[in-house]
């Protein structure tokens, strides 16, 4: 069944079971500073070295964190199928748990890139990206993250994947997020559907399997029910 497309689209709730909060949360990351401040262009033209302290403190909680039962799960479907992921976060928990097809819709922290031309990506080497990183172009780096205002501009890429989904999962995301919340729109009507969050209120689609538990629960049992259609 490799030929068989398993699809996941994850969020928050599959990476804070590995230490990493989320700004929704009562006890978030983001928690106690402005989001306009930290995640949005006129942030960063207000006060650019607050908004690289944030990330890079983001960025070595991110270094810290390991991939966890969730992730290692879906790592391991790909010996019997293929398995894209699409994620919300930002974080290389996926990558690092050894997933090889991940699309980022909302950038990667592990990456910095250039204000002048936003297609120069760097992988970042260090844990930080201070006033005075620049391009070869001489201009200032800033995160490879998608801020509230800015185009998502891997959406398209995204809602192609999510159509070709034999198998689509949806783990650790309240599915409020715009426009990444839309690709269950996009998932085949025949498509075997599973959503898998503790408080699962996000989802009105009745198509769908739903397991209110965690990611690190939740997916394992889910993947092992897709392996069994292998027996």
């Amino acid at each position: 069944m490799r030929d068989r497309h398993v699809v996941v689209l994850t969020g928050a709730g599959i990476s804070a079971e590995s230490g990493l909060g989320t700004f929704r949360g009562a006890g978030g990351l983001w928690e106690g500073v402005p989001l306009s401040e930290v995640a949005t262009p006129e942030g960063w033209r207000h006060n650019s070295a607050k908004v690289l302290d944030f990330y890079n403190a983001r960025r070595k909680a991110v270094i810290r964190a390991i991939p966890n039962e969730a992730h290692i799960a879906l790592k391991q479907l790909e010996e019997f199928f293929q398995v894209s992921i699409i994620t919300q976060n930002i974080d290389d928990l996926h990558e690092r748990a050894g997933s090889s097809m991940v699309l980022h819709l909302h950038g990667e922290i592990m990456k910095a890139r250039s204000t002048r031309d936003p297609s120069k990506l760097y992988t970042l080497t260090t844990e930080e990206i201070n006033l005075g990183d620049r391009c070869e172009l001489g201009s200032q780096l800033r995160p490879h993250v998608v801020w509230f205002g800015e185009a998502v501009p891997l959406m398209a890429q995204a809602i192609e994947i999510a159509a070709s989904a034999d198998f689509f999962m949806v783990v650790g995301t309240s599915l409020e997020v715009y426009p990444a919340a839309s690709l269950i729109q996009h998932v085949p009507e025949d498509a075997l559907k599973f959503f898998i969050d503790p408080n699962p209120s996000g989802l009105a689609d009745e198509s769908y399997k739903v397991l209110a538990e965690s990611a690190s629960s939740g997916v394992p049992k889910v993947a092992g029910q897709l392996r069994s259609l292998m027996a």
